[in-house]
C-alpha cells in the first residue's frame, strides 16, 4: 500500500493518463472479440448519449476529421451508424446510430460495467468518491484555466502588468 510519502504530486497527470491509457486497452481487448477496435467502440459510445456532428464527435474522440471521416466510412459499411446531411448546412453531417447497434452498445456497456466492477471492487468506497470529487475538480479546473505561453525553460511565463 502506498502512504503519503510514496506520493509524487508531479506525476499526477502522468498517472491520470497511463491510467486511462490501460483501462481503455483492456477494454479494448475485451471487446476486440466483437470486432470492435477502439476507434469502433468509443465512437459507438459516444453517439448513445445521442447524435453528434461529425466535427463534435471528432472533437469529443480527439481525432482529427479525415480519420473520423474513414473511420465514419467503416461504421456505415457495417451498418452501425447512418450519416445525414443538415438541412441548413448540406456540408455539416450528422452522425446517428442504426437500429441494429442498441444489441451491441449493451454488449460494450455490459462489458465496460464488468471491467469497472473487477478495477475498483476492492477500493473502498469513501476513497472512491474522493477519487471523484478530486477528478471532477482537476477537469473543471483545466477545462476552464486560461493558457499561458510557456517559455524556453518548460514553466509558464507569467503576465507584466504595469
Amino acid at each position: 500500500m502506498l502512504t503519503m510519502s510514496d506520493i509524487d504530486p508531479e506525476t499526477i497527470g502522468q498517472l491520470i493518463h497511463e491510467t486511462a491509457r490501460i483501462w481503455r486497452n483492456k477494454l479494448d481487448q475485451r471487446l476486440r472479440p466483437l470486432g470492435l477496435s477502439q476507434a469502433k467502440w468509443r465512437t459507438l459510445a459516444f453517439l448513445a448519449h445521442g447524435h453528434l456532428t461529425q466535427r463534435d464527435l471528432a472533437q469529443r474522440l480527439s481525432i482529427e476529421e479525415p480519420t473520423l471521416a474513414r473511420l465514419l466510412g467503416r461504421l456505415e459499411e457495417d451498418r452501425w451508424i447512418e450519416r445525414r446531411s443538415v438541412p441548413h448546412d448540406r456540408r455539416c453531417k450528422t452522425v446517428h446510430l442504426q437500429p441494429k447497434s442498441s444489441d451491441l452498445l449493451e454488449q460494450i456497456q455490459r462489458t465496460a460495467r464488468e471491467l469497472r466492477h473487477e478495477l475498483l471492487e476492492a477500493i473502498p468506497a469513501r476513497d472512491l468518491q474522493t477519487c471523484l470529487r478530486v477528478l471532477i475538480e482537476i477537469r473543471h479546473r483545466a477545462g476552464t484555466a486560461p493558457g499561458r505561453p510557456m517559455n524556453g525553460n518548460g514553466s509558464k511565463q507569467r503576465r507584466r502588468t504595469g
